[in-house]
């Protein structure tokens, strides 16, 4: 999957018009941009430039930024921790907010709180997540004055977990929209299925708590498509952290890729590309482990 993903990207990005020889100057001369695509290579065909960045990749080696002559693996190994941080904590509020929420609405199968929550649910897939950050950017920043508006943390501070937590308080709520919505109706539709069943009303019946039907029995069922889903949303995270880095000014692989697609940095593209594709899999696998965790017959088959 890694060298599919990889090798539709390089070949997709030499494919594009322009290249680095657009960020010389108006007035640099052709002998100048000349010398530039040989220093890159851009001179080669692009499957044997290809194969030569592959073999460089099996040693860890992902290529020259062509912006900065940094490695690529530094710059990337510089932004994704704030990626990770940012993705992680807006998936852990949408799973703890959107699992309960989906139960509650299956719970409450077509009375008003059902609604509620299923029209919020439906208006968080409906509002774009630029325009959302703006909003808060001008209601708790600029009005209010209690939360940062950009950065990873205080410039010139010490290091404050309460500080790091103002910062990333809402970029992670912008980009838990990506995911919250869909945790939602997933569980909600799951959860009503599960309680059709047979077993629901034997257990029902045998004079158990509502609260032990309802999870121990039935949530624990209904988790497994929902777990499944979520294992699937896992790259809307990525590509909802493009937007919101951008509109809170976050230094993260987002940011990043914003800034080697604008520098028509090759190898930078490539490289990020890579790591959130090798990111996307990794969690993939969790999850598949995880169904064993919930599910014992997929444990014991």
């Amino acid at each position: 999957m890694l060298v599919l993903v990889s090798a539709i990207t390089f070949f997709l990005v030499n494919a594009a018009p322009g290249g680095p020889s657009a960020l010389m100057r108006i007035d640099a001369t052709p002998e100048q941009r000349d010398a530039l695509i040989r220093r890159f290579g851009l001179d080669r065909p692009v499957p044997l430039r290809y194969l030569d960045w592959l073999g460089g990749a099996v040693h860890g080696d992902l290529g020259t930024s062509m912006l900065t002559q940094e490695p690529v693996l530094n710059r990337i190994a510089d932004r994704l921790p704030n990626t990770l941080l940012l993705s992680g904590l807006a998936l852990s509020v949408s799973i703890a907010l959107g699992i309960p929420t989906g139960v509650i609405a299956a719970l409450h199968r077509g009375t008003t709180a059902d609604y509620t929550l299923s029209g919020l649910s439906l208006l968080g897939l409906s509002i774009p997540a630029f325009w959302l950050g703006i909003m808060l950017i001008l209601t708790f920043s600029v009005n209010l004055q209690v939360l940062p508006s950009s950065g990873v943390a205080t410039t010139g501070a010490e290091f404050s977990l309460t500080d790091r937590l103002e910062h990333v308080l809402m970029p992670a709520v912008v980009l838990s929209t990506a995911v919250l919505p869909y945790v939602v109706r997933f569980t909600r539709s799951a959860m009503l299925e599960v309680l059709s069943q047979d077993y629901i009303r034997t257990a029902t019946a045998k004079g158990l708590s509502a609260q032990t039907v309802t999870y121990a029995h039935a949530l624990r069922n209904a988790l497994v498509p929902v777990i499944s889903i979520i294992g699937t949303l896992i790259p809307r995270l990525a590509g909802g952290a493009v937007v919101t880095e951008a509109v809170f000014g976050w230094p993260g692989m987002g940011r990043l890729a914003v800034e080697a697609a604008n520098g028509r940095d090759y190898p930078l593209i490539v490289g990020i590309t890579v790591v959130i594709a090798t990111v996307v899999i990794l969690t993939s696998f969790v999850v598949d482990l995880a169904y064993t965790w919930i599910d014992p017959r997929i444990r014991l088959a």
